[in-house]
């Protein structure tokens, strides 16, 4: 990579920007700040004209990757594109000049923004209630898990184990753990979905609850869904669902009609807040009636004020499991989701769930027979290949794969999960891309395992066309260097 850092760039005396001709009268640093705060020595910033400190950061740009630049097959991740008025919508000023500290009488919009869509989202999930405060689908888990132990508390039923498919997303036996709660895995069978005999032998009075994923991460509906239901609620269990596959689900199906109990969803995924790097995030969750008490406080009411709807914040709330997080969530999130939800409507969030599944059953016909299919088709909205066959037969492993996939333009589909198949590569196109972009995709996958079969040693040297050719994973990640001083 040839670009230099921004300190490489400076030289001493240039600026960039200058304040000229102030109409305030000076005033001492230390009247304005208390002298303990205060820096011992100037800062070393780097001296750049306003030009190369716009190019460097734009040249730096045009080096990533993102979702508004092609697709990110990203498997259970539903790297999405992102409507452009979700982001317009949520920078008016009657949402960015907001503090969640104002009084209600001065935030009405905000909450009854946030309190239509929790309904709304209570409606595409068939749950009763919902509360919008977990920050991410991990935080949901967590807060989901804990109203499970708070409702087996309540009801004296001391349980000590929680059962999780063991395709499940990793956060689901760590959330758990989180939680206080032992982990029993539960084989997934011979389809790739929940082995029944297994789960027969592995409930008993000490499972709280089964945390399941539908459609799983092999993008598999789980057909037995209703046995599985009555299996659990017979032992006096209880069902969460793992809601970051809801994308294959929208407007088709709801959980709540399959019995499950609680479901987070993942506003950042399947509702289209752009997401990545670390956030931001929102992971809502949605119960049934007997578990409303439970719910994180504040929750949001809606009542009436002089014959108009008034919106407050309950906090006596007496069964609750105390607040997630401070204030009322990450309200940006909501704002871009409750936008994307409205501009849909109910026939616009059917097809998007239609579209997924469309997308990700062409892209896999296109695939199948190229790479390993370890489980039977069709699929919902994701797919899982195996990149068995071209390791043993060639020794390009799935991530050789991947990295040579970065040299035909596109982001790596998910490695290595989930664990149950070997070689993974989990693809999930989601609805937003076009035929043409899915044959582009495919092309590249098919030409890498043609590339395998004839000279391999390309896949094994990938990427050889990107701005930093390959890097050792381990060592890069034990000895952490942000600054490449050869650059």
């Amino acid at each position: 990579m040839k670009e230099s850092l921004i300190f490489d760039l400076s030289r001493e005396g240039r600026t960039g920007v200058s304040f000229g001709h102030m109409d305030i009268a000076p005033q001492p640093v230390t009247d304005l700040i208390p002298e303990p705060f205060l820096r011992k020595e100037e800062p070393a910033l780097p001296e750049v004209p306003e030009s190369e400190v716009v190019r460097h950061f734009i040249r730096l740009s045009n080096l990533n990757y993102h979702v508004d630049k092609d697709m990110y097959p990203l498997g259970s991740c539903t790297m999405k594109y992102n409507p452009k008025i979700n982001d317009q919508v949520t920078d008016l000023a009657g949402f960015t000049s907001l503090h969640p500290l104002q009084p209600v009488e001065t935030t009405q919009g905000a909450l009854q923004l946030m309190y239509e869509l929790s309904e709304m989202l209570g409606e595409i999930a068939g749950m009763d209630a919902v509360t919008l405060q977990p920050a991410a689908g991990a935080h949901g888990e967590l807060t989901g898990i804990l109203i499970i132990r708070k409702y087996h508390d309540a009801i004296g039923s001391k349980r000590t184990k929680l059962l999780v498919v063991d395709s499940a997303h990793g956060t689901n036996p760590a959330s758990a753990a989180l939680a206080g709660y032992d982990i029993v895995a539960v084989k997934s069978n011979a389809e790739g979905r929940t082995d029944i005999d297994d789960l027969k032998a592995k409930l008993d009075g000490d499972v709280a609850a089964l945390m399941l994923t539908n459609p799983n991460t092999i993008g598999l509906f789980e057909k037995d869904i209703l046995a599985i239901e009555k299996l659990v609620h017979d032992n006096g269990s209880l069902l969460y669902m793992d809601g970051a596959n809801m994308n294959a689900l929208m407007g088709i199906t709801r959980p709540g009609d399959m019995g499950f109990d609680i479901v987070h969803y993942n506003l950042h995924k399947t509702f289209s807040a752009p997401h990545g790097g670390g956030g931001p995030g929102s992971g809502p969750l949605g119960v049934t009636g007997k578990l409303r008490d439970y719910l994180p406080r504040p929750v949001i009411e809606k009542t009436d004020k002089d014959g108009q709807p008034y919106y407050r914040l309950l906090t006596d709330r007496p069964m609750s499991i105390g607040r997630m997080m401070n204030f009322y969530g990450n309200f940006s999130v909501m704002v871009r989701a409750y936008t994307y939800i409205r501009m849909l409507g109910p026939e616009g969030i059917r097809r998007v769930s239609e579209n997924a599944i469309i997308n990700a059953n062409y892209l896999l016909e296109k695939l199948t027979g190229s790479y390993n299919l370890p489980y039977p088709k069709p699929v919902m909205h994701e797919f899982c290949l195996s990149g068995d066959r071209q390791k043993k037969e060639h020794g390009v492993r799935t991530l050789d794969i991947a990295k040579r996939l970065l040299d035909y333009g596109f982001h790596a589909p998910t490695v290595y999960f989930p664990l149950i198949v070997s070689e993974a590569l989990m693809i999930e196109p989601t609805e937003t891309e076009t035929r043409e972009t899915l044959d582009r995709f495919a092309a590249a996958m098919l030409s890498i395992a043609d590339e395998a079969n004839q000279s391999p040693e390309k896949i094994l040297e990938a990427p050889s066309l990107t701005p930093v050719k390959r890097l050792d994973e381990a060592q890069a990640s034990r000895k952490l260097n942000i600054r490449c001083t050869d650059c």
